[in-house]
């Protein structure tokens, strides 16, 4: 045998004696996977944890812009500061420097690095500049991983309609918490290297989609003052202005006061009252305001036209309690127009009691008083309408329901039910977003109807009626070159056992121009020094539609007229 021979049968021995043991180290592995006690199994998977960990991949959170594009909700990048112990050799070196960067206690640094856990956290979310400082230190073994944190680069304007996240990521109140889904997007699970610089598979989640809304900034920063400026002059202890599109059921703006800051939300958790949207969840009675509901109703009903006559003789009895007018006057034979505007209490008990319980509470229900409007809003109130058979209902539930007294609506049902007689008798769904906007793809909302309480010619007589309030008995809400049609309403404050005395919530609510509106706005105050809406809300009113008018660029009546002589198209550009 010579020597090549000698050598290739040495080199095939080894490979056998290789294979043989590979093959027995494999099965000794897999002995120790399945054989192994707990707690040496335990060790086993510490040690190799050692050198990855699980990490959650948060995706972007979509931000919101409001009609012209100006953003509500931003994000912004924080940074959360780590380390794997075992990698630090110098572990009193580190937490001295990393102290002074960080501007926290050394010894608690310290404690959190002389540890035997694979990664600790040493501080986060901090600033952008802290983050770099931590970067600078060069120090091995340190993690610097970006955090998403949310900004309100508006304040407090509109803060209750977009609400605030948490340091949860969490959305809360608003559209933060309505579309928590949609803006929150989805994460995603993977492992990363405990070793600082070692290349790990990137894993991209399902960012969040941006929300458009149809709130205008700048009318919401209009509304917004003017709130404040009525809540200085009349002395109210709150307040809502609700400014909408009738068409469309757009919201252009939503102003409650008090409010506050969301990038300061955390000062204001232990005070709800400051958190929820007054306009869409608190329930009042809006007194006289809601008698043109009740007329539209009667109209509809067929139980009386703008001209039908009644006499009224200041008080009239109705289920074992005597209604008074206002001012405890009796007006003589007076129409329905005038009811509207001497807002008289006898009349339209006088119409109830003809119309009947079954008639009235269908239009009201009808009009979506008693059920939520399904705003795309965190926390509507469905309001409180009394029928015949519920427990507390008596006869004269009815006679008061009448002028509003013994039903509780909010600002928004309020409102969608004055859109719809602006609207030719056809009632829209309110809502707040445009838009939902998810990489290429554009998802628009739809003017959508919910009903048609009533006709379009009644809808077209109550509202002529309610150009006479303006025009007769409230002057302080007419605007110049505008004819608008409203009503004003000064409800009593429930209280256990009855209202209260001298104590009152003045609303007007109101559209303009009223043949052919294209803004509808209400004003609501509450407790103001002077009682009455009229000297209250309506001057605001009167205000704000001024600056309406330019801002939303809708030509006076008389342009309006020569354009329309001219053979020219009316409709106000789409705002």
């Amino acid at each position: 045998m010579n020597s090549r021979e000698i050598f290739s049968r040495r080199v095939q021995m080894i490979a056998v004696v290789l294979v043989v043991v590979s093959v027995f180290m494999v099965i000794r592995l897999i002995f120790i996977q399945f054989q192994m006690n707990p707690e040496d199994l335990a060790y086993f998977r510490a040690q190799t944890s050692q050198y990855t960990r699980l990490v959650e991949y948060m995706p972007t959170r979509g931000q919101i812009y409001d009609r012209n594009g100006e953003l509500f909700a931003v994000n912004s990048i924080l940074y959360r500061i780590g380390a794997s112990p075992s990698l630090i050799s110098d572990k009193v070196e580190a937490a001295r420097r990393l102290a002074v960067a960080l501007q926290t206690d050394e010894l608690g640094l310290y404690n959190l690095l002389n540890t035997e856990q694979a990664w600790v956290l040493l501080a986060g979310p901090v600033s952008a500049a802290a983050g770099q400082a931590v970067q600078d230190l060069g120090i091995y073994g340190l993690t610097i991983e970006p955090v998403a944190d949310r900004d309100y680069p508006q304040g407090i304007l509109a803060a209750q309609v977009i609400g605030y996240v948490g340091g949860d990521g969490e959305g809360n109140f608003g559209l933060e918490g309505a579309y928590q889904r949609d803006l929150a997007g989805e994460s995603l699970v993977g492992e990363e290297s405990n070793i600082p610089f070692e290349i790990t598979t990137q894993i991209t989640p399902h960012d969040g989609r941006d929300l458009v809304l149809t709130i205008d900034r700048d009318i919401q920063f209009l509304a917004e003052a003017e709130l404040l400026d009525a809540i200085d002059t009349t002395g109210a202890e709150r307040g809502t202005i609700l400014i909408m599109n009738p068409r469309t059921g757009e919201v252009l703006a939503m102003a409650n006061f008090p409010s506050y800051d969301p990038n300061n939300y955390y000062e204001v958790v232990d005070q709800p009252a400051l958190l929820v949207n007054s306009a869409i969840s608190s329930q009042y009675e809006p007194g006289s305001v809601f008698k043109v509901v009740t007329m539209a109703a009667a109209i509809e009903e067929g139980v009386v036209l703008p001209g039908s006559t009644y006499n009224d003789q200041a008080t009239i009895e109705c289920g074992g309690i005597t209604i008074s007018n206002w001012d405890h006057r009796a007006h003589g034979l007076i129409d329905m127009t005038q009811v509207m505007v001497q807002s008289l209490n006898v009349g339209t008990t006088t119409v109830v009691k003809e119309m009947g319980p079954t008639r009235f509470y269908r239009v009201i229900t009808a009009f979506g008083f008693g059920e939520p409007t399904r705003i795309d809003l965190q926390g509507e109130a469905s309001g409180t309408v009394l029928m015949p058979g519920d427990e507390n209902w008596k006869e004269s539930t009815l006679c008061t329901n009448s002028f509003g007294q013994g039903i509780a609506v909010t600002p928004l049902q309020m409102l969608t039910a004055v859109n719809a007689i602006a609207n030719d008798g056809l009632m829209m769904q309110p809502h707040v977003v445009y838009q939902i906007v998810e990489g290429d793809r554009v998802y628009t909302t739809q003017p959508s109807p919910m009903g048609r309480p009533i006709s379009a010619q009644t809808a077209r007589m109550v509202r002529d009626m309610m150009i006479q309030v303006v025009q007769q008995s409230t002057p302080q809400a007419q605007v110049p070159g505008y004819t608008v049609a409203g009503k004003t309403g000064t409800a009593e404050i429930p209280i256990p056992g009855g209202y209260e005395d001298d104590a009152s919530i003045a609303t007007f609510v109101g559209f303009f121009p009223a043949d052919d509106p294209q803004v509808s706005v209400l004003i609501k105050l509450d407790r103001p020094d002077e009682y009455w809406g009229t000297l209250t809300a309506a001057p605001v009113f009167a205000r704000l539609a001024e600056r309406l008018a330019v801002d939303l660029e809708i030509p006076p009546d008389d342009v309006r007229l020569e354009i329309a002589a001219m053979g020219g198209d009316l409709t106000a550009v789409d705002h």
